[in-house]
């Protein structure tokens, strides 16, 4: 049974922890982070970085979580869901494909994957604030427009995850297996429009 994860306390110093434990991870990994560089990052002593993370793990939580829910917020913010699904699914689309393929977006599935093994709860709250996150918004749009008539859906929950893994099309793997390190707009923007309307040719009306 996992121990239970300790509270965070929040401080006027915790915003500077957890940038300066953002700089570490993405360069270093989870493993390779120690705790005396990230007190270095952050311009703090290792013993007020214990006072708001007690455990290391707990810290690259909150550091995935933040990022994680700051792209998803950019994301919705773009979208209007009067707008009809085509629009709504390449702006969506667009977003997903800029974060999967930023150093962000790379460092926190790259760390989280090879961490889930010893510590699942990485695993579990990177599913949570991140393909989750995404999974709800594009439910919730995808009931709205089955409401009005423009798409014709089945299983809800399957088509917004379905989406998420057709822009992962390409790309995706080339960036995993070191294959490209950098794409351009127009390689992107000819994923999410595959993407979609291959999302389209199987639910649109």
């Amino acid at each position: 049974m996992n121990a239970p994860t300790p509270d965070i306390r929040k401080g006027r110093k915790y915003d500077q922890v957890l940038e300066g434990a953002r700089q570490v991870f993405m360069v270093d990994g989870f493993e390779g982070a120690s705790v005396d560089d990230i007190a270095k990052a952050a311009g703090v002593s290792k013993a007020t970085l214990y006072s708001y993370f007690p455990d290391k793990r707990l810290l690259f939580m909150e550091v995935a979580r933040i990022e994680c829910n700051r792209q998803a917020n950019i994301a919705v913010h773009d979208i209007d869901t009067s707008d009809p699904p085509r629009v709504v699914l390449t702006k969506a689309a667009t977003s997903l494909m800029y974060f999967f393929l930023s150093d962000i977006g790379q460092q926190v599935f790259r760390i989280s994957v090879a961490e889930t093994a010893r510590f699942p709860e990485l695993g579990h709250e990177f599913y949570q604030c991140g393909p989750m996150v995404v999974h709800d918004i594009l439910t919730g749009y995808i009931n709205i427009a089955i409401d009005r008539g423009e798409l014709a859906v089945d299983d809800v929950h399957l088509a917004a995850h379905q989406l998420p893994e057709l822009c992962k099309a390409d790309l995706f793997p080339k960036l995993i297996f070191g294959v490209q390190s950098k794409f351009s707009d127009a390689e992107i923007d000819r994923v999410v429009k595959g993407a979609v309307d291959m999302f389209m040719a199987r639910y649109g009306t």
